[in-house]
C-alpha cells in the first residue's frame, strides 16, 4: 500500500517551481494467510476495529474527573458473541500484541486486557477516520507493537522533573514579585514544556535543523524562559515597564505575552536545532499560517541551497504550532490554515499541533464552546490523527509525543496532541474563575500541582531524592533572583537586521524615489521570455492569437504596452537580479480578468510551465501559487513569507479589492504594526483591483480607506522639513510604468515595507492605460504624482482637480467633450501614492498653477470612504491664501456603492459633470 492523495483534480504541475509533496511512504498490505484469518475471525476483528474507533470514548482523559464516563457497548466482547474469556484466537494480521513465548494466539481476556491497556488508557486515539488505509494500518500498528515500549530512563526522568519543578518555581516567582501582572502561567499544564522538551529533542535526533513555533499566550513566559533560553532579566526589565529594545530604536514594542525567543538548542547531537519563536497579536490564532509562511519560506530557501536531490519536504524543518482549547475549535483560522497544510503551494510536510485543553474559554464550558465532542474534531477536516492525552501524566505525554513525531516523520502530515489539563487560575492570574466554574475551582484548589505529584512518584520509584527535589527548586529560584537583581543594569540588544536580513536598514527619513528602470533591451528579453514556449507545448489558440502574439508585436514594434506585460517585464527583470518572487492568491496563474497567464496549461496534457522560470539559467524562480479559496490564511501565510526573507517579492492578489475584508486581522496587527511593534520589516505586496465599474456594492471597492487610516504618516504638511517614514505604502497606480516601477522598487531598496495597490480591473485593457518602454528605460523611477497634462497654459488655470485611480480616465473622455475656454481653467493632477503622502512633489505641482481660485478631490468612492477622509487634511495645508479643498463624489453611504443600475450611472455622471461646472 502507498499513502498519498487520490481522487482529487489537479495539474501535472510538478516540475513547476515550488510545486512540492511529501515524498509517499509505504506500507505493506495484509498477507494472504492474514486476510484468510481475518475472514476466519470475524467477530474479532470486529472487536478490534470498535476498540480503534471509540475506544477513545472510554479512557481517563480529564486530570479534573469531571467527564462523566459513558458506557461504550461496542467494547464489550459478548456484543460480537465472544463470551468465553479463555477461548483461544489467532491474532495474526489482527492485533499487534506479543502473547507469550511467541505464539500468533491469546485468549479472549488476553486480547480484550491489552485492548483495555492501549485503547483506554491516559492516552487516547483517533486516526480510523483517516480514508488512506496504508496510515490507518501504521498508526494501529504502531501504537499496539510499541505499547510496552514506553519506560524511560532516569535521566530522561530527572530531565522531566527539573523542567515541571523549574515551571512551577517560575510562576510561583513571578506570583511573589509581580502580582499583579497577567502572565498567562502555565500552572495546570506544565506537561506542555515536556511535550515541547521531547518534541525538540526528537527533531535534533532525526536531522531537523529548524522548527518554527507559534504559541498563545497560555505558558508563553515559561516555555519562552524554561527552554527557549529567554532571559529572565530581560522579561524582567520590561515587566518593569521598560521597553524591550534600545531606546534609540524607533519601535513601540508589545506586551509581555507576545514576546519571542529564537535560540539554538543542542540535544547532544551535531548540529543544533535552531528554534523560531514568532511574535504573535492578541488575535487567536492569528499566528498559525504566519508559522506555515515562514516555515515554507524557510524551506524553500534550504531547498534551493541544499545539493543533495533526496532532501525532502519536512526533511530539515518542522512546523510546531500550540492552541488553546476553545480557540481551536472556534476560530476560523484554524480550518483555513489546516486547510492549507496538504496543498504542494503551502505544504511544510506536516506540522505538529499542541492543543492546551484547560477544559474551558474564559469562562465558557465546552457545551458552550462547540459542538463537537473534542475540541480537536476540526482536524478531521484534513483527516489528521489525533492524539489525546491526560497532562497528569507527563511520561505519557512523551510518548504521545513520539507517536505524533513518528507520524509526521513518516506520511509528512498535520498531527494533532490534544493535551487536557486544567488552569489553576481564572483566564489570567487577577480574575476570579469560582464565579462562573465553583465545582470545577473546587476540585483544583484542592488537588496537587502536577510536578508535586510527579516529584512524589520519582521519590516514591527512587529516582530522585528529597535533596534533589530541594536543590533543583533552590537553584532556580536563586537564579530568578539573580536575574532580577540584574535587571535594573539590564540594556536591550535589537535583534533585528540579521542574518540575511544584514544589508538592509532601518530608515529614518523621507527616502528618494530609487532609480528602477531597466534597460530596454532586457526588457525586450523578458518580454519575450514571458511567453515563449516549446512547440511542443500546446497553448489555448485564443491565448496565442490574443495574449502572446500581441505582446511579441508590441515589443518587436516598440509600441506602448498594456498592465500585464508591464508586470511580465517587472517580474522577468527582478528575476534576472537573482531575485525570487512568489505570486499567490485565487488564480493568480491565469489573473481573475484573464489577463495575467503567467502560466500555460497544455490542452493536450495538462502539463503546466511558467514561461518567466526560463529566462536564463542564473536567474532567480517565480513561484506561481494559485491558493485554496481562503484569505485570512493565505495572506498570513504570505505575511509569514514575507519576514523570513528581504530576498524574495512575496505578492497575495485578491480575486477582488474586497476579498481583503475577511484577513483584517492580518492587516491590523501583522501588515500594518509589525515593524513597529517587533521591528520585523515585511515587503509584501497586497494586489487588491479596485474601481466603480457598475458590479454593485460588492467587488468595487477594496476598503482603500481602512488601510490609510492604518498608515502613520503626519497630518500637517506645511512644512518642507516634514518627515515620513511611513509603515507602509498605499498606491493607486494609473499607468502600466507605474506598476512596474512599484514592483521593482519593493526589491531594489535597501530595507523593506508592505506596499498596499489599489490595483485596475478596466484599466488591464484599457487602450489610453498604457506605457512605453521608455517609461521603464534607466533613469525612470516611480513617480508620486503624475502632473497635469492636459492644460495648455498654467497662468489660465483656475481649478485644480485631485484624483487618484480610473476615474482619472473618465474625467479625461469628459474634459475632450468641453469647451476649450473651459477646459484651458482646469488642470487635473493624479495622486498615484497616497501613503507616503507626496508632500514636495504636490507642493511643486502646485507652483505651476499661481492663480487657481479652487481646489478639487474628486472620488468615485463614497465621501465616508475612498482616500478623501485621509488627503483632505494633508492637501489642505499645502494650499496657498487658507483655500479649502472642495469634495466632488458620491455622497456618504452605508454600501460601498449603490446596486442600482441607473442610479449608479446617474451618480457617476453627475460627479463628471460637477467637475467641469461652477467655473
Amino acid at each position: 500500500m502507498v499513502s498519498g492523495p487520490k481522487l482529487r483534480r489537479c495539474y501535472n504541475e510538478d516540475v513547476a517551481y515550488g510545486y512540492r509533496v511529501p515524498k509517499q511512504f509505504e506500507y505493506p498490505d495484509y498477507s494472504p494467510e492474514q486476510l484468510k484469518n481475518r475472514q476466519q475471525q470475524a467477530a474479532l476483528v470486529c472487536l478490534v476495529d470498535a476498540y480503534r474507533s471509540v475506544g477513545h470514548r472510554a479512557t481517563d482523559l480529564d486530570p479534573l474527573h469531571l467527564q462523566q464516563q459513558p458506557s461504550i457497548p461496542e467494547l464489550n466482547p459478548a456484543r460480537y458473541g465472544l463470551s468465553n474469556m479463555n477461548e483461544q484466537f489467532n491474532i495474526d494480521g489482527i492485533l499487534e500484541m506479543s502473547p507469550k513465548g511467541g505464539s500468533k494466539t491469546a485468549s479472549i481476556a488476553e486480547i480484550h486486557q491489552t485492548l483495555v491497556d492501549i485503547y483506554c488508557g491516559h492516552v487516547a486515539f483517533e486516526f480510523e477516520h483517516i480514508p488512506d488505509t496504508a496510515e490507518r494500518r501504521w498508526f494501529a500498528d504502531y501504537i499496539e507493537s510499541t505499547s510496552n515500549q514506553s519506560a524511560l530512563d532516569s535521566d530522561k526522568k530527572r530531565r522531566f522533573h527539573e523542567l515541571l519543578v523549574r515551571s512551577e518555581t517560575f510562576d510561583n516567582f513571578m506570583q511573589k514579585k509581580f502580582g499583579q501582572v497577567k502572565r498567562y502561567g502555565l500552572e495546570g499544564a506544565e506537561s506542555a514544556i515536556i511535550a515541547l522538551d521531547e518534541l525538540f529533542s526528537l527533531c535534533s535526533h532525526s536531522g531537523i535543523t529548524d522548527a518554527i513555533l507559534g504559541m498563545p499566550h497560555r505558558g508563553r513566559l515559561n516555555i519562552l524562559v524554561d527552554l527557549l533560553k529567554y532571559p529572565p532579566r530581560a522579561l524582567f526589565h520590561k515587566l518593569q515597564g521598560n521597553a524591550e529594545f534600545p531606546d534609540d530604536l524607533p519601535a513601540s514594542g508589545d506586551v509581555i505575552s507576545h514576546i519571542s525567543s529564537s535560540p539554538s538548542l543542542n540535544y547532544g547531537c551535531k548540529e543544533d536545532l535552531n528554534v523560531t519563536t514568532l511574535h504573535n497579536p492578541s488575535h487567536l490564532e492569528a499566528v498559525n499560517p504566519v508559522v506555515s509562511g515562514y516555515g515554507r519560506a524557510k524551506q524553500m530557501y534550504l531547498y534551493d541551497k541544499n545539493t543533495d536531490p533526496g532532501c525532502a519536504l519536512g526533511d530539515r524543518l518542522i512546523g510546531i504550532q500550540i492552541h488553546g482549547d476553545a480557540a481551536f475549535s472556534g476560530q476560523g483560522v484554524i480550518m483555513e490554515t489546516l486547510g492549507l497544510s496538504n496543498l504542494p503551494h503551502f505544504s511544510l510536510g506536516g506540522t505538529i499541533h499542541v492543543i492546551i485543553n484547560n477544559q474551558i474559554g474564559y469562562t465558557t464550558p465546552a457545551t458552550n464552546a462547540r459542538s463537537t465532542l473534542y475540541t480537536s474534531d476540526v482536524g478531521k477536516l484534513v483527516n489528521t490523527p489525533i492524539i489525546h492525552v491526560n497532562g497528569d501524566y507527563p511520561e505519557e505525554v512523551a510518548r504521545a509525543m513520539r507517536i505524533a513525531f513518528e507520524y509526521r516523520k513518516l506520511f509528512r502530515k498535520d498531527v494533532i496532541i490534544d493535551l487536557v489539563t486544567f488552569r489553576r487560575w481564572g483566564h489570567n492570574e487577577l480574575d476570579e474563575p469560582s464565579f462562573t466554574q465553583p465545582q470545577m475551582y473546587n476540585i483544583i484548589r484542592a488537588r496537587e500541582s502536577v510536578p508535586k505529584v510527579y516529584e512524589r512518584k520519582m521519590m516514591e520509584s527512587g529516582v530522585i531524592t528529597d535533596a534533589d527535589a530541594k536543590q533543583v527548586h533552590a537553584s532556580f529560584t536563586k537564579y530568578l533572583e539573580t536575574e532580577l537583581a540584574a535587571s535594573k543594569d539590564y540594556t536591550p540588544k535589537a535583534d533585528h537586521l540579521k542574518g540575511k536580513w544584514s544589508g538592509l536598514v532601518m530608515p529614518t527619513q523621507t527616502a528618494p524615489q530609487p532609480d528602477t528602470g531597466v534597460a530596454k533591451e532586457t526588457l525586450r528579453e523578458v518580454g519575450e521570455r514571458s511567453v515563449l514556449v516549446d512547440q511542443t507545448f500546446k497553448v489555448h489558440p485564443r491565448l496565442v492569437k490574443h495574449h502572446i502574439q500581441p505582446r511579441l508585436k508590441r515589443l518587436a514594434e516598440d509600441l506602448a504596452i498594456d498592465w500585464a506585460t508591464a508586470e511580465s517585464l517587472a517580474f522577468g527583470s527582478l528575476l534576472k537580479q537573482g531575485y525570487n518572487i512568489r505570486l499567490c492568491g485565487q488564480d493568480v496563474g491565469r489573473g481573475t480578468f484573464s489577463q495575467r497567464h503567467a502560466m500555460f496549461v497544455c490542452q493536450e496534457t495538462e502539463n503546466v510551465f511558467v514561461p518567466l522560470n526560463n529566462i536564463s539559467k542564473t536567474q532567480g524562480k517565480i513561484e506561481v501559487a494559485n491558493s485554496n479559496l481562503s484569505e485570512l490564511a493565505v495572506l498570513g501565510f504570505e505575511y509569514g513569507v514575507s519576514i523570513q526573507s528581504p530576498n524574495v517579492l512575496p505578492i497575495w492578489e485578491a480575486q477582488f479589492g474586497d476579498f481583503n475584508n475577511t484577513a483584517q486581522v492580518i492587516t491590523d496587527t501583522y501588515i500594518s504594526s509589525g515593524e513597529t511593534k517587533w521591528l520585523r520589516q515585511s515587503g509584501l505586496v497586497m494586489l487588491l483591483p479596485h474601481g466603480y465599474d457598475g458590479a454593485g456594492p460588492e467587488h468595487s471597492s477594496s476598503r482603500i480607506e481602512r488601510f490609510l487610516q492604518l498608515c502613520n504618516t503626519p497630518i500637517d504638511m506645511s512644512s518642507n522639513s516634514v518627515i515620513q517614514n511611513p509603515n507602509m505604502h498605499v498606491a493607486i497606480p494609473t499607468t502600466p510604468a507605474q506598476i512596474f516601477h512599484l514592483l521593482r522598487r519593493q526589491m531594489i531598496r535597501n530595507y523593506r515595507k508592505p506596499l498596499i495597490v489599489a490595483g485596475p480591473k478596466t484599466l488591464l485593457r484599457l487602450s489610453a492605460a498604457t506605457s512605453s518602454l521608455d517609461d521603464m528605460a534607466p533613469g525612470t523611477s516611480f513617480s508620486p504624482i503624475l502632473s497635469d497634462v492636459l492644460s495648455k497654459s498654467s497662468e489660465k488655470v483656475t481649478r485644480v482637480v485631485f484624483v487618484a485611480g480610473k476615474l482619472y480616465y473618465d474625467l479625461v473622455k469628459a474634459y475632450a467633450e468641453q469647451s476649450s475656454e473651459l477646459t484651458d481653467k482646469i488642470a487635473i493632477v493624479r495622486l498615484e501614492e497616497i501613503c507616503p503622502f507626496p508632500r514636495d512633489e504636490l507642493a511643486s505641482e502646485l507652483e505651476r498653477f499661481p492663480n487657481v481660485q479652487e481646489y478639487v478631490w474628486c472620488q468615485e468612492e463614497t465621501m465616508n470612504a475612498g482616500a478623501f477622509t485621509y488627503v483632505q487634511p494633508r492637501i489642505q495645508s499645502l494650499l496657498p491664501n487658507n483655500n479649502m479643498l472642495r469634495y466632488i463624489g458620491r455622497a456618504p453611504l452605508a454600501a460601498p456603492v449603490t446596486g442600482i443600475s441607473n442610479v449608479f450611472k446617474a451618480e457617476q455622471s453627475r460627479i463628471l459633470q460637477e467637475v467641469f461646472t461652477g467655473i
